[in-house]
């Protein structure tokens, strides 16, 4: 059985379905590709899949560590290459981390953890891929 199952419903948009859950997106291609850009595009998934499978794997990490990192947030900038054909160039994702006293220690397996993830070792060594960190200080416990 597939794991996700698309249709193609006309004027370039694509109902994409996940057939486990039932989850319904769609994508259109961007403007400069000819699209609405109403839409995820398809290499804005790809952008959105790399920071969803490193937030999941460093939370996989702190949760078994006994850390919190509810409230971590991502910004993922997607550049492409010019020319033809067209492809992803440059993926930066920034982790905006929650402000908690987390040790050197445990800031450093964690970025360490994100970049374990299945979608950075399957994407093609050409696209570089660039991972930020923000550690804001932690408030003063009283």
């Amino acid at each position: 059985m597939a794991n996700i199952t698309e249709t193609y419903l006309g004027n370039r948009r694509v109902e994409c379905v996940h057939t486990l859950s039932g989850t319904k997106l769609y994508t259109t291609p961007t403007p400069d590709h000819g699209g609405s850009g109403e839409s995820f595009s398809p290499t804005d998934l790809c952008a959105a899949a790399l920071g969803a499978c490193a937030m999941s794997v460093l939370a996989t990490y702190a949760e078994n560590h006994g850390l919190d990192v509810s409230g971590t947030r991502l910004e993922i900038a997607k550049t492409m290459t010019a020319g033809s054909p067209s492809r992803i160039g440059r993926l930066e994702v920034i982790f905006h981390m929650p402000a908690r006293p987390y040790s050197a220690k445990e800031k450093t397996v964690m970025e360490r953890a994100a970049k374990t993830c299945g979608v950075h070792h399957s994407l093609h060594p050409a696209v570089e891929q660039v991972f930020t960190f923000d550690w804001p200080e932690a408030a003063p416990q009283a």
